[in-house]
């Protein structure tokens, strides 16, 4: 399975005045951890732009379950769950650590992406070697 962690440090501007994070916040986190797990996938962003391949994220399902707060250190984990001929489905998991050391579920999100060769738009199919990750 194909996975990548990061971590995001939630800031003044990702929160709103009770110090905690705007929904919009989480979706950037997710976008930075599909950005690196596409990377790892080959298509890091000097390869999309000299191929004109793009991965385009055509939906996208987050369940928020706690609130993360300013100043927090949110790690956010990307798994490769399905690829599919014409698209692919990524799955994550954003925590926070407590107090105790523990790491607390804070949200989860789906995505489903497909790739787009520009300036045509047309779909592509997936690179076959992508199915060994899954």
């Amino acid at each position: 399975m194909k996975q990548i962690s990061i971590s995001e440090t939630v800031l003044f501007y990702d929160t709103d005045c009770g110090g905690v994070v705007s929904n919009i916040a989480y979706l950037r986190f997710v976008e930075r951890a599909r950005s690196a797990l596409f990377a790892e996938l080959g298509m890091d962003l000097m390869s999309m732009n000299e191929s004109q391949l793009f991965p385009v994220v055509i939906r996208t399902e987050i369940d928020y379950r706690f609130p993360a707060r300013l100043g927090d250190e949110v790690k956010i984990t990307a798994t490769l769950v399905e690829v599919q001929k014409a698209r692919v489905t990524c799955e994550f998991s954003l925590v926070v650590a407590q107090e105790s050391g523990e790491a607390k579920q804070i949200a989860q999100a789906k995505q489903f992406v497909a790739l787009v060769q520009m300036p045509s738009g047309r779909p592509r199919r997936t690179p076959e070697e992508w199915r060994s990750y899954t």
